[in-house]
């Protein structure tokens, strides 16, 4: 049998091998710009902390794993929660959904993904994968970055790399749009899913500061194909767009990171299912507490 083309798959976006090396290079420097995986972390803890069940088989596939479990060290919600399991290589989870998870179908009651789903080429494959993972009435926690993250410096890369060079090529990845989570979660399979964003501004002295925080995080550009180098001339030419655009009265210039919050239950018999269409026993009007008219505009 004949290999399947390329083209029969979904296509391919990142290049999995460049974000694992991204990835495996930040490893040293992540403790030092690790505030947006706590910030994600904290809100995936504030979620279990009103969730009033135990969770005896939890797994991490964060692209950093431990944050979430420390993050988890400092709740109360840590007397219902075993021990996390980290799950994968770090190649594994560099690339969610390339590969198998390394997690037999219906082993785990919890599954976290702190910031790592916004680099999967195909992310209702990979949802689909960690749906299978759960046992019935398992909980999946995420968080991505959304489509408003990076904004400002997506912009001034690209005007500068066209005043420079006449032509431009993508620096800053595509990023999911958050009005989307909740379908792609009932698309994987997924039960009650709720989605939330969460935009956040952090200041910076300058573009390269907000870089190197960047490359910390294993986060910098691995779209798939060649990419050119950043010359001197256009770094020069962005950062002073960027001063020009966005500085504040201080002189510090604002990023911004949407993070897009994720959650939703494996299927399970006892869940909360909604009304069969046509089954409401109260008029939407009496329900809204107005008095219904009839008859056509004039």
């Amino acid at each position: 049998m004949s290999a399947p083309s390329p083209s029969s798959g979904p296509p391919i976006i990142f290049d999995a091998a460049r974000r694992a090396a991204r990835l495996s290079r930040a490893e040293r420097r992540f403790p030092d710009a690790d505030f947006l995986h706590l910030r994600a972390a904290d809100n995936a803890v504030n979620s279990l902390e009103v969730i009033l069940r135990e969770f005896q088989a939890p797994v991490d596939l964060s692209p950093h794993p431990g944050v979430f479990a420390r993050a988890l060290a400092d709740s109360p919600a840590r007397e219902r929660v075993a021990q996390v399991r980290a799950v994968g290589s770090t190649a594994e989870r560099a690339a969610p959904g390339a590969g198998p998870l390394g997690l037999e179908d219906g082993s785990a009651d919890l599954i976290v993904n702190l910031l790592g789903l916004h680099w999967a080429n195909d992310l209702p494959g990979a949802l689909s994968q960690i749906r299978r993972a759960l046992k019935p009435d398992g909980l999946f926690v995420a968080s991505l970055f959304g489509a408003a993250t990076l904004k400002e410096l997506r912009g001034v890369l690209t005007e500068a790399e066209l005043e420079v060079n006449g032509g431009a090529q993508a620096r800053v990845s595509p990023f999911a749009d958050g009005f989307d989570g909740a379908a792609l979660l009932q698309r994987a399979g997924f039960a009650l899913p709720v989605t939330d964003v969460d935009r956040v501004t952090v200041r910076y002295g300058d573009p390269f500061a907000l870089m190197r925080d960047l490359r910390a995080m294993g986060e910098t550009n691995v779209l798939a194909g060649p990419i050119r180098p950043l010359s001197r001339a256009v770094l020069a030419r962005a950062a002073q767009l960027y001063a020009d655009r966005h500085a504040e009265a201080d002189g510090r210039i604002p990023a911004t990171f949407e993070m897009v919050h994720l959650a939703g239950w494996a299927p399970h018999e006892s869940q909360q299912k909604p009304a069969k269409r046509g089954s409401a026993k109260t008029r939407l009007a009496d329900a809204l507490g107005v008095t219904e008219q009839t008859g056509e505009e004039g």
